[in-house]
């Protein structure tokens, strides 16, 4: 590509902290931050735009032509770091060889405490939803194509967040920085604009929160759907 610049793209299902990592790298001063590139992509190309809250603002407010998107990730140059936070199933029918130009991060979660999350703003939620399907099978077509991702779970970060950032960022060749490890509690500049229905935790954070096992009854209509996501989360785990 014939620059420098470390382009890091995290590839997450919902409820993943992965806009609690988005606000950590937004702490380094050589880096940029992108949130969900490829959301209006897939609100156009899916019927999610029924049933995702502010989805025509978010239509209105950002490119909808992934392939538009992903140019822009292969050629931005603003900081010497980009990181694109994205949602797996945001890449519907994209061809992913332009990952072979990234580092890519395959963020994953425990399924009953994601799908427990992710029904409080979308009540019956299905698999292409929550993502855990998608991530097998990108997984599978990265290796098919030599590309080897890094595959984090969230309950990591949050029991040793120093630790697990700093091996983050070895494996992407890029310095540590202490900075990453604390935000100023309230909004950011880069939240895409359904900031005010999946963002309320982070922007009263000042960092990673301890993890905390959540205890509450599991909604019984979700239980296909947990123990299919369980099969695919224990998958994904050894295929590190």
């Amino acid at each position: 590509m014939g620059d420098k610049v470390k382009r890091i793209a995290l590839w997450s299902g919902p409820r993943n902290i992965s806009t609690a990592l988005m606000y950590s790298f937004a702490q380094r001063a050589d880096t940029r931050v992108y949130d969900e590139p490829l959301y209006a992509h897939y609100l156009v190309n899916s019927d999610a735009a029924e049933y995702h809250p502010a989805a025509q603002e978010t239509i209105n407010s950002m490119e909808n032509d992934g392939s538009k998107v992903i140019e822009l990730m292969l050629t931005d140059n603003s900081k010497p770091v980009l990181f694109f936070k994205n949602m797996t199933h945001h890449l519907l029918d994209l061809d992913i060889s332009f990952m072979s130009n990234l580092v890519n991060v395959m963020l994953t979660r425990s399924p009953r405490e994601m799908i427990m999350s992710f029904a409080k703003v979308i009540p019956n939620p299905t698999m292409k939803d929550i993502g855990y399907a998608a991530h097998i099978d990108l997984v599978k077509r990265m290796k098919e194509s030599g590309i080897k991702p890094i595959i984090l779970d969230s309950k990591e970060v949050l029991l040793e967040p120093e630790k697990r950032l700093k091996q983050l960022c070895n494996e992407a060749e890029i310095p540590w920085d202490a900075n990453m490890l604390h935000w100023e509690a309230g909004a950011r500049p880069e939240d895409g604009i359904w900031a005010s229905h999946w963002y309320s935790n982070v922007h009263k954070s000042t960092g990673f929160a301890p993890y905390k096992r959540n205890t509450d009854a599991f909604p019984a209509h979700l239980n296909d759907l947990l123990n299919e996501s369980k099969e695919l989360y224990n998958q994904l785990l050894e295929m590190n």
